[in-house]
């Protein structure tokens, strides 16, 4: 395999902390969650190259350690970034022959001006040519789309003689596909031209069955288009993340996926009768077959979003009737809601001291807080972390803190429809629904950092979370099954 020059590379997280221990051990401390990983000594090398001010090359961590190979420095590094303890940046390029075959496939239907844009990207991407198939699929389209494909002399053009949605599509094209590896992409993107040569390099992991790849706003145009940006439901995130036992509900939007051939098709593919969903089912059915998957903030597609909003609230409704169905399919996959017992019993007391005035109650939960940070310290100790109290103290608070942010994230997404309702009979009820609204919605602007107002954010962001538990709700009550918002709780972590 060749490696050129700098286009992998690694860096340390800012949060993340490296002790070499007396007793000749390594450890890898990240501040929050607060968690901590011993590394074996032939490892020191490679660690020692690694810093939090600059990215370190692939090539340069090498030669750090002849007596490793290049692609257990990778696979090592690759662990350490799935972990959080390490970021990355760039890919690896291999030699032309060394590229599987890729077939790009792309459903589409009475979208003429955006075919034509995704397809001139498509031929625009940097993978050898001789490997690269492009299939456009038209579903039946009553415009002048199938004549805009027919155009582009290299796309191979497949016609429904009705429509039959894209889930259809997309299985046929895969049945005539001639790559080892399928990529779907959706007829309102635009490919980056390194899309292929960044995220294929991936599938020298055989136990990887399906990779995604980056979704990013392509206009920035209006208001809209800036809270998709940030806030998008095809937006996975910006560190990379791998399905594992304790991530039951990963999954990858179709808009930037790929597959290996013979995996998709061993699968089934899409089920066709699912027209909202079928990527979040395939990608359950995948992982339960014994694959895994993994999400890569590199690969980049530019998607086009609605950004009008009667489109944006129609399609979040869309997302939301998919719930309770999916639910119904996959009945294993239970939804919790996680509520740790410490920021339980903590919050509990706090708000009680509020509401009741007590001064014993409130200093009985600052014991608890105290308590729990105590704990929590001696146990790290014991494993011969080297933790400070301050560092254990921050983790400690982050978390509680992060606790009443997820309690209030739930109930804006599944309960603020309830509102209204609960106005005239349960004033206080709503009240308290609109405050962790509102909370949820602000640590969502803190955090994305969005080009908005935070006015104008928390607008969008309402009229997402209202659309999208409307549709939640309406399948809920038309198909009897109430999962969705009433999610098993518990108190330990699965997985």
């Amino acid at each position: 395999m060749q490696i050129h020059k700098g286009s992998l590379t690694f860096q340390l997280r800012p949060s993340t902390q490296y002790h070499r221990l007396g007793n000749g051990k390594t450890v890898l401390v990240l501040r929050y969650p607060l968690r901590a990983i011993f590394i074996h000594p032939c490892w020191h090398p490679v660690l020692s190259r690694l810093d939090h001010t600059r990215w370190v090359s692939l090539e340069h961590i090498t030669a750090a350690a002849p007596h490793l190979i290049s692609d257990q420095i990778e696979d090592f590094l690759q662990t350490l970034t799935q972990k959080g303890y390490v970021a990355q940046k760039g890919f690896i390029r291999l030699m032309d022959e060394e590229y599987p075959s890729v077939s790009v496939i792309v459903p589409v239907r009475n979208r003429p001006a955006e075919i034509a844009a995704c397809l001139r990207s498509l031929n625009a991407l940097d993978y050898p040519k001789d490997k690269l198939q492009i299939i456009a699929v038209d579903d039946a389209s009553e415009d002048e789309t199938p004549e805009t494909i027919a155009k582009f002399t290299n796309v191979s053009l497949l016609r429904m003689q009705r429509h039959r949605q894209a889930s259809f599509c997309r299985n046929r094209a895969a049945e005539i596909a001639r790559g080892d590896i399928l990529a779907f992409i959706d007829s309102d993107c635009m490919a980056d031209p390194a899309w292929l040569r960044e995220l294929v390099p991936a599938f020298r992991d055989r136990s990887l069955g399906a990779l995604g790849g980056l979704v990013d706003a392509a206009n920035e145009n209006n208001g809209l288009d800036r809270y998709e940006k940030v806030k998008s439901a095809l937006k996975i995130g910006g560190w990379f993340k791998r399905s594992d036992q304790a991530e039951r509900f990963f999954y990858l939007p179709t808009c930037n996926f790929l597959v290996r051939r013979s995996v998709f098709l061993r699968l089934g593919g899409l089920r066709e009768y699912l027209h909202v969903g079928e990527d979040v089912d395939f990608c359950w059915r995948l992982q339960d077959a014994g694959h895994e998957m993994e999400y890569r903030p590199i690969g980049r597609v530019a998607h086009k979003h609605r950004n009008r909003l009667g489109a944006f609230c129609s399609r979040r409704f869309d997302y939301g009737t998919s719930e309770p169905l999916l639910q119904r399919l996959h009945s294993a996959r239970v939804k919790t809601l996680y509520l740790p017992w410490s920021e339980s019993i903590f919050w509990l007391m706090f708000t009680l001291s509020v509401v009741l005035k007590s001064g014993l109650l409130l200093l009985a939960s600052a014991g608890w807080l105290m308590a729990d940070g105590i704990k929590k310290h001696i146990k790290l100790r014991k494993r011969q972390v080297p933790a400070t109290r301050r560092l254990v103290v921050l983790a400690i608070l982050r978390g509680y803190l992060a606790f009443v942010y997820h309690c209030c994230s739930f109930i804006s997404r599944y309960y603020l429809v309830m509102v209204p309702v609960a106005v005239g009979w349960l004033p206080l009820v709503a009240f308290i629904v609109m405050a962790m609204h509102l909370v949820a919605g602000m640590v969502e602007y803190v955090v994305k950092k969005p080009l908005l107002n935070p006015f104008s954010f928390l607008f969008f962001f309402t009229l997402e979370q209202v659309s999208y538990q409307c549709g939640v709700w309406w399948a809920c009550i038309k198909g009897l099954n109430f999962r969705p918002v009433l999610p098993r709780i518990v108190h330990k972590r699965i997985g």
